[in-house]
């Protein structure tokens, strides 16, 4: 249950949960657990560190076994095959137990030296504190994706997404509570986080280029990214389909109607076969455009109804000193 504004204006030292999602980043574990812990140690809260591993094919389940068998505090989730990072972060959003809950990516281009900021805004009352993200070191071509993207969404998704807000972000048990009884399989985690509500805020973080390794979100993967964002909070293509239907409609009525009054006042055709064939192959795109724009959506109450775990643990591994909070049983997303 979410604390009244009185509380979360005083709030104590609690608990927090760093959640982080891990896919073949075995040569970034321990420079990630060196930058983690040394702002860990500064902070006077007791913590739990999550690491999900999502499947990854090298050493990375190894290296941060390596490091809980040394490291206090330390939860390893490891799911049995690779099912992409919103099942992942999902995955560590339930089993996190904390007060507040962090969650960034593993590759170091969420700096964790911006967490005692989120932790500092956090005290003061917000519920969601997010990272906008400055500075971005993609090349040209990638910070102009991610520039449409923001702003494309924002034109047409029905809630306040904030524009350059990623998934690096501090959440309150309460909010984390919320986007637990969502159960929805294509998940765009900042817009159901902006869905949820609550008191949020943006802190100015710079966005770092990949410690090592080539960046996993190519465009491909952004495009899809941005179908997932449009077509699961706005009505906005189905929409734009009816009306342009109507349009068209409307435009080739007129053309008919002028075009036999012009035969029927000269005696000559108006247009001819050439831009009849020319209107058939328009037509044939504009139909296919909106059948795609329809199978989106029927794609996506596809996904929903058959009701598949959105993600099944092979194994969950804790710390000696993190058994005080075991984790849970479940070994599915089940909703």
């Amino acid at each position: 249950m979410a604390q009244t504004d009185s509380d979360k204006n005083e709030r104590r030292p609690a608990r927090i949960s760093i959640i982080i999602p891990m896919y073949n980043e075995e040569r970034t574990v321990r420079e990630l657990w060196r930058r983690l812990s040394a702002v860990l140690s500064g902070i006077n809260f007791s913590r739990e560190i999550i690491f999900i591993n999502d499947g990854s094919s090298d050493g990375t389940l190894e290296a941060l076994k390596d490091i809980a068998g040394t490291e206090p505090d330390i939860k390893i989730v490891d799911l049995s095959r690779n099912f992409g990072h919103p099942q992942a972060v999902t995955a560590g959003i339930d089993m996190a137990r904390g007060d507040a809950v962090v969650i960034m990516d593993g590759d170091l281009q969420d700096a964790p030296e911006a967490i005692p900021r989120f932790i500092e805004r956090w005290r003061e009352g917000y519920d969601v504190v997010y990272a906008i993200r400055e500075k971005r070191k993609e090349n040209v071509l990638k910070r102009g994706a991610f520039y449409l993207f923001y702003r494309i969404q924002r034109r047409l998704v029905q809630i306040d997404v904030p524009i350059d807000a990623g998934l690096f972000s501090l959440i309150d048990a309460g909010v984390a509570d919320t986007l637990r009884r969502m159960p929805e399989r294509n998940k765009y985690l900042p817009g159901l986080r902006a869905y949820a509500g609550f008191r949020q805020t943006g802190v100015p973080v710079e966005r770092n280029e990949r410690f090592e390794g080539a960046p996993r979100v190519t465009l491909y993967r952004l495009f899809g990214l941005a179908l997932d964002a449009i077509f699961s909070y706005s009505l906005i293509p189905i929409r734009i389909a009816t009306v342009m239907g109507g349009i068209i409609s409307t435009v080739s009525l007129a053309i008919a109607v002028f075009s036999l009054i012009f035969r029927l006042s000269t005696g000559e055709t108006l247009l001819g076969w050439r831009f009849g064939l020319t209107t058939a192959f328009f037509m044939f795109g504009v139909v296919l455009v909106f059948l795609g724009v329809i199978g989106e959506y029927i794609g996506r109450i596809y996904e929903e109804v058959k009701g598949r775990p959105y993600y099944v643990v092979r194994e969950l591994y804790s710390s000696a000193t993190a058994s005080d909070s075991p984790l849970p049983d479940e070994n599915t997303g089940d909703p």
